[in-house]
């Protein structure tokens, strides 16, 4: 079994399509082929399930995922730990984010790190908390900026960034403007505009009525900040919102509730001893 041969298989399953991953390999597809009837050979079992119209991972290929992953990342860790000793951090980092990302300044993060480290490739990724979270856990991402509720999983480690209370975003005008703190059982009743399952803000928002025993109408669910003001905006519903999110947009009122849900910004990252030496950087710069 060769490192080739994984970092091959690795794209063949993200792609599901011999001739996107090949090119995405830069290799000629026949040559990817190979490669993977090789892996299958070695390991004594099929890794595809392969037809003229899909291919699919087998129960094989997907528990090999993961651990494939692991592998390549920690051969990553070993030649840049190598390179970070005379002096020169390299690689590639590949960092998630989550849309509110107002919590943190991520462009002038990237912009010092680059300075620094000019020979490390950056990439982004945007996504749901939870998704980033798990991007973290498989090894598909080297850290990511999420809003946490609750424990991380095994193999994650968590460095919070700041905590604190959650607003409720109301049209301007709203009746709770004036009654601030307003208890959590009156914000019951009214309909609510929410992000999806998956965003840090919607999890914390769930956990907080479900501890408190009550129950909430969604009416909206959007995966996207500026539609999110929009439908408060235009009286169809209250929400809970990021601190930042609320101290970016003046359109709203934003009331204090109690209880609130928690805002709760992180960096997820591999525990230390799995961290690249560009991770590593990366994480001695935000302090």
């Amino acid at each position: 079994m060769e490192l080739r041969q994984l970092d091959h298989f690795v794209v063949l399953a993200e792609e599901l399509h011999f001739t996107r991953a090949a090119a995405r390999l830069h290799i000629v597809q026949s040559a990817l082929s190979a490669s993977i009837r090789a892996l299958e050979s070695d390991l004594g079992t099929p890794l595809f399930h392969r037809s003229t119209k899909q291919v699919r991972l087998t129960e094989a290929g997907r528990a090999l995922v993961p651990e494939a992953r692991r592998t390549l990342r920690a051969a990553a860790v070993a030649r840049e730990s190598v390179a970070a000793v005379q002096g020169v951090t390299t690689g590639r980092l590949v960092v998630g984010f989550m849309q509110a990302s107002h919590s943190y300044d991520l462009p002038e993060l990237l912009r010092r790190f680059h300075t620094a480290h000019p020979k490390v490739q950056l990439r982004l990724r945007q996504a749901p908390s939870t998704e980033l979270i798990e991007g973290v856990r498989t090894a598909q991402l080297d850290l990511a900026f999420v809003g946490l509720s609750g424990r991380a999983p095994a193999g994650v480690s968590v460095r919070t960034l700041s905590v604190g209370p959650m607003p409720l975003a109301c049209p301007l005008g709203h009746r709770f403007a004036a009654a601030a703190p307003v208890p959590l059982a009156d914000v019951a009743g009214e309909p609510f505009v929410d992000f999806v399952p998956g965003w840090g803000a919607r999890t914390s928002t769930d956990e907080l009525f479900r501890a408190a025993g009550l129950q909430r109408l969604t009416a909206f669910e959007v995966n996207d900040i500026p539609l999110f003001t929009d439908l408060v905006e235009q009286g169809l519903g209250v929400g809970f919102v990021p601190p930042g999110m609320a101290a970016a947009t003046a359109r709203l009122e934003y009331v204090a509730v109690d209880p609130a849900p928690t805002w709760r910004v992180a960096v997820a990252h591999p525990p230390r001893e799995q961290l690249s030496a560009a991770a590593r950087a990366m994480l001695d710069l935000i302090g």
